[in-house]
């Protein structure tokens, strides 16, 4: 369910949103999780991204590191 909390979009822009929470979640659920990925991505810098932020808690500075 999605719900506007603030502000009042037009019908276009309701639906653009719509289309690109509904695309990330079709995405998401084509690529299974646990597959190996292949040499060319290895190296990807997006691909660290894509967990999430760091838990608080001990040493959690160290997690936040980008490697070069």
């Amino acid at each position: 369910m999605i719900k506007v909390v603030r502000g009042n979009p037009t019908p276009e822009e309701l639906a653009a949103a719509l289309a690109v929470v509904r695309a990330r979640a079709a995405a998401a659920s084509a690529v299974p999780s646990g597959a190996p990925l292949p040499p060319e991505q290895w190296s990807d810098p997006g691909r660290i991204a894509r967990g999430g932020s760091p838990r608080p808690g001990p040493r959690a500075w160290a997690r936040t590191y980008w490697p070069a």
